[in-house]
């Protein structure tokens, strides 16, 4: 395809309004113009027919993991998997207890000649080293978003190489991101020692299922520690965003919350919407936060409803089936899921539950770049952004095989699934990089997103 183009036919969808047949002008990798239907170009513009299809700005997965599967090559593995499912931007958490410089320019070697989509990084926070060295990682490696989790206190967090962290570091970090401005916290709400405890009550007579897996996570070790989260933000004046929201208690304390402060957002997983704890899944399904009962999942399409859950994103980890297929105790957690989220939210969200495309094209792609700051170059379709694209059928069947979404992981918790709607193309920056389920594009045509912390976004070449 040329990178001068304009897409006819299509429906457009936007997160402001409804979806409006508008014709896509492209040039040099920018949206040019929307143009009412069959409005004459310029002599030589390639005209492409995409009659039939929804035209979505080009999705945003906001919470993928880079470290569990291939260190190296996962880069052009993963944003394969992305780009096969409409993504055209992927932000990945890295942690680590060491200083990020290293680290920085170590995964950017990685990961510059190998993307498939534009990237961006999160920090993880862990040390007093990180707490000092905050504002140089918004300044020399545009990273303005720092994830912290509740749970890795003391030997929790000692057990896997870290520091190990507790409230008095939470409580600063929080001052610290807002005396900087522009940083959102991403806050695991996790209360580990009600976790601990009912844990170390269930060792005399094992971990047989999900069931009992939940038990040992029940909502209120979530709840009890976003009222923490969202208290110490108010009070510092800091913006939080909630990742993984798996339960009805701790999406109504975020409602009550946000009536007295509302620097918060909050994410959940499309394994939250499809599956419950009840499945005989063993060690295959085991997340964290876990797979909980109907009714919770009932809660969080009522959130995805209501506008209380601001994104949908993956927690996409690309480990092998062979770390999973375990007994619960040993079982690794977490799964591969950045090329479903779409298919879910529109055979389950659009088709079964009439969630509206301006709803879903909030979720995944306009309210994951506002949140984290690269929104005035992704997450819309409006001229002078740049011209990602996701085609969609939303009539399009298909069945889920894991084989057909490149990860370097083995196996998707969907293999055997049937989802009607699909993204049909990827176009990234004009280019298109997936085609009817075929990768297109080439590794490294991807490019990096340096964030600043006054919302504007730069992207960078290797």
């Amino acid at each position: 395809m040329t990178s001068n183009y304009v897409l006819r036919g299509g429906t457009v969808v936007s997160a402001d309004r409804d979806p409006l047949p508008q014709d896509i002008l492209v040039a040099d990798g920018r949206i040019a113009a929307l143009l009412e239907p069959s409005t004459p170009v310029a002599a030589g513009m390639t005209e492409r027919r995409i009659d039939g299809l929804h035209v979505f700005p080009g999705l945003v997965e906001a919470h993928m993991h880079f470290g569990f599967g291939e260190k190296i090559t996962e880069y052009e593995t993963e944003t394969a998997h992305a780009a096969i499912g409409g993504f055209t931007t992927v932000l990945a958490h890295f942690l680590n207890n060491e200083a990020y410089g290293d680290v920085y320019q170590r995964e950017q070697a990685y990961a510059r000649p190998r993307a498939h989509t534009d990237y961006g990084f999160h920090f993880s926070t862990a040390s007093e080293l990180h707490l000092l060295e905050l504002n140089a990682y918004v300044k020399n490696y545009g990273v303005t978003s720092f994830k912290y989790f509740m749970n890795f206190k003391g030997e929790e967090g000692r057990y896997l190489g870290l520091d190990g962290t507790d409230d008095g570091f939470f409580h600063a970090l929080m001052q610290k991101s807002a005396d900087i401005g522009g940083v959102t916290l991403i806050c695991h709400t996790e209360n580990i020692e009600i976790v601990n405890r009912l844990r170390n009550a269930q060792l005399d007579r094992g971990l047989d299922n999900l069931l009992q897996w939940e038990s040992i996570k029940p909502p209120i070790t979530e709840a009890e520690a976003c009222v923490r989260a969202m208290f110490l933000a108010e009070r510092a004046g800091a913006t939080i965003y909630i990742p993984h929201m798996s339960s009805r208690m701790g999406l109504d304390e975020v409602r009550q919350w946000r009536q007295r402060y509302d620097r918060v957002y909050v994410e959940t997983c499309p394994h939250y919407l499809t599956h419950t704890s009840d499945m005989d899944l063993g060690g295959m399904g085991k997340a964290n936060p876990p797979f909980r009962n109907r009714s919770e999942q009932d809660a969080l399409w009522e959130g995805l409803f209501d506008g209380s859950i601001d994104v949908v994103a993956s927690d996409h980890c690309p480990r092998k089936r062979a770390t999973k297929d375990k007994s619960l105790w040993l079982a690794s957690q977490g799964f591969p899921g950045t090329a479903t989220i779409l298919p879910v939210l529109l055979h389950e969200g659009y088709h079964k539950r009439g969630l509206s495309l301006r709803r879903i094209c909030q979720l995944v792609a306009t309210n994951p770049a506002r949140i984290f700051g690269i929104d005035d170059r992704k997450g819309s379709l409006v001229p002078g952004m740049d011209a990602d694209i996701t085609l969609v059928n939303l009539d399009l069947e298909r069945v889920v095989r894991h084989e057909d979404l490149l990860s370097f992981s083995d196996y998707s918790i969907y293999d055997g699934w049937t989802f009607k709607g699909w993204p049909v193309e990827t176009i990234l920056r004009g280019k298109t990089v997936m085609l009817d389920g075929k990768l297109t594009g080439a590794p490294g045509d991807g490019r990096y997103l340096f964030r600043r912390n006054d919302g504007s976004v730069e992207l960078q070449d290797a």
